[in-house]
């Protein structure tokens, strides 16, 4: 498993190999140069310390003055070469997860929560991002540094090296001590930001209906203990780190006084000079912050495999509705709408009862068709069957003779127009949603649809007419208009077929008979549209009666009313409700 991630790792890194071989080759040097200047103060203080000159002053402070600049000018360097390629595989993963996403059919998204996908696609990639720059940085940074500077610091003095070095194993324990408890306290700041911001977006989205029951205070009360929660969060992780970094800090004192007590003495016995102990200091310097970051390196480490591993159980999925070798093209303009099932049956995973049952139909070009049942009787997943929004088997359901599982999917959805029971809208203005379908259809065109879809002239009464935004998932809109809106997005491509799921629930008897009457006067295209309302059905050429997943009764209104069956007691049953309402 950590060679698999590691290997993952090296996969991500591989498309910039140059920019981070220039990254690490840069940070070599910069330690390199970053040892180099102790010597060179060695040198200065002992020559100085034999003759004095001010020029010699002078051309040491200049020398180390360039020196130090050349270093800092390199390590900036490296930090923006290795941050980048952080920067960079984070972008290429979040394209990958998205374009990723939209190759899974609905039921991936039914199984796995929004948020869940989101944190992974955001943290879980922030955290590779931190793994494959930061650590990199770090690791490599780390490695020279102890690479280029214990050698050169027992060069010049060993027991007094390695008195310096002694107390950093007990910092790098400090630091992974207490990295787990710090990564912890940051998970949980992350967490109680998410559950205020989620309630803030609740209560934006749901103002009115708080409102309308006068659950303000009630809603302040959650709203400060998610606020206060947040707080202590934020507390408890400032403490520790304000604990941590004076422990650092302090054992940073240890190491230097361990030198100047050790050093004084043998300075004194002349066995060191002054240069090579002002040397030694500055060298055991430049090992304590890389030895205080390896703690928080690791642990950035550990987290980012954790963060690989949720990333490609994403990436890993296969869609279950993909194209066949050597895909059939269907070019829209050769559609002509006809659709034939044989024996189409259909389960979803877990269920021991059959969705669709062995359905059987034909249904012809231009033809308009009810589909009618219960709660639960399979209409809609016919209807999702259709678009190969499902995955059905094969020599099932035919679209002008072919075999739909062999068409590009492409391509057979963008012979079908698909209207789903919850008509989701962006928050953008109501031109652009409609048109969302071809987003370079004229306005006449979007206005024509509008029409036919009875929803033209109330956009006409908003604010802005087709400029008018609609909010969040179209909450400005009420709910007969969202659907509405949704069917004008249908129209407007011009599919060949068009699909409606319940998708006129929310518009009444009269609208509803008369948005079907616009459709059936163009006859250009095959329309499906499932509905509970009955009257709205009898304007069909054919209605077909589902129940528990089976294709029971087709026919004209009028036939299925002079026999006995379910459409007969549907019908009798809604009239009944209607008298009984009037």
């Amino acid at each position: 498993m950590a060679y698999s991630r590691v290997k993952k790792l090296g996969s991500y890194l591989r498309p910039h190999w140059r920019a981070v071989s220039w990254g690490v080759v840069s940070l070599f040097v910069a330690n390199v140069i970053g040892v180099y200047i102790p010597f060179l103060i060695r040198d200065s203080i002992d020559d100085l310390s034999k003759s004095f000159g001010f020029d010699q002053v002078v051309h040491f402070v200049w020398l180390m003055l360039i020196l130090a600049t050349i270093m800092w000018f390199i390590r900036m360097a490296s930090r923006v070469l290795l941050f980048g390629v952080g920067r960079q595989v984070e972008f290429e993963l979040k394209q990958r997860i998205f374009q990723h996403l939209l190759r899974l059919e609905p039921a991936y998204f039914s199984n796995n929560t929004s948020g869940d996908l989101i944190n992974r696609a955001t943290s879980d990639v922030d955290s590779i991002r931190r793994l494959v720059g930061f650590a990199l940085l770090s690791l490599a940074n780390t490695f020279f540094a102890y690479g280029l500077t214990l050698p050169a610091m027992l060069k010049i003095h060993v027991p007094l090296s390695i008195a310096a070095v002694a107390v950093y194993p007990f910092m790098l324990m400090a630091v992974q001590l207490f990295s787990g408890r710090l990564q912890s306290q940051q998970q949980n700041v992350q967490s109680k930001l998410s559950d205020l911001s989620d309630l803030i977006q609740e209560d934006m989205s749901g103002i009115s209906l708080i409102k309308i029951y006068a659950q303000e205070e009630n809603e302040r009360r959650a709203f400060s203990l998610k606020n206060r929660q947040l707080l202590q969060a934020n507390l408890d992780l400032v403490q520790t780190r304000n604990l941590l970094f004076p422990i650092i800090e302090a054992l940073a004192y240890v190491s230097l006084i361990l030198l100047l007590g050790l050093g004084s003495n043998y300075i004194s016995r002349n066995n060191i000079t002054i240069g090579d102990f002002i040397a030694l200091l500055i060298l055991a310097e430049r090992l304590v912050f890389p030895t205080a970051l390896l703690g928080f390196t690791i642990t950035a480490y550990q987290r980012g495999e954790v963060s690989i591993d949720r990333v490609e159980a994403i990436l890993e999925v296969e869609p279950g509705v993909k194209n066949a070798p050597g895909a059939l093209s269907l070019p829209l303009e050769s559609v002509k709408g006809e659709l034939v099932a044989r024996n189409l049956s259909f389960s979803y995973p877990g269920s021991n009862r059959p969705a669709l049952d062995g359905i059987s139909f034909t249904i012809a070009p231009g033809e308009t068709v009810a589909i009618v049942g219960p709660v639960g009787c399979g209409k809609s997943t016919l209807a999702n069957a259709i678009p190969r929004l499902l995955n059905i088997a094969p020599d099932q359901l035919f679209l002008d003779g072919r075999d739909i599982t062999e068409i590009d999917i492409k391509d057979l959805r963008r012979a079908i127009a698909y209207v789903p029971q919850e008509s989701f809208l962006f928050s953008s203005n109501i031109r652009d949603n409609i048109r969302y379908g071809d987003p370079l259809k004229e306005q006449l065109e979007v206005e024509s649809a509008a029409k036919t879809a009875q929803i033209h002239d109330e956009i006409l009464n908003f604010p802005q007419l087709y400029e008018t935004i609609v909010g969040e998932r179209g909450i400005t809109l009420s709910g007969g208009q969202r659907q509405r809106s949704s069917l004008a997005r249908a129209l407007l491509v011009s599919a060949p077929i068009l699909i409606l799921d319940d998708a006129l629930s929310s518009v009444d008897n009269q609208t509803a008979n008369q948005i079907l009457e616009n459709l059936s006067k163009k006859g250009d295209r095959t329309v499906i549209f499932i509905s509970h309302q009955l009257s709205a059905a009898a304007t069909a050429d054919r209605i077909f009666v589902m129940d528990r997943g089976r294709l029971i009764q087709t026919g004209t209104h009028s036939q299925l009313l002079e026999r006995a069956g379910l459409y007969q007691t549907l019908w009798n049953q809604q009239q009944l409700e209607s008298a009984l309402l009037s």
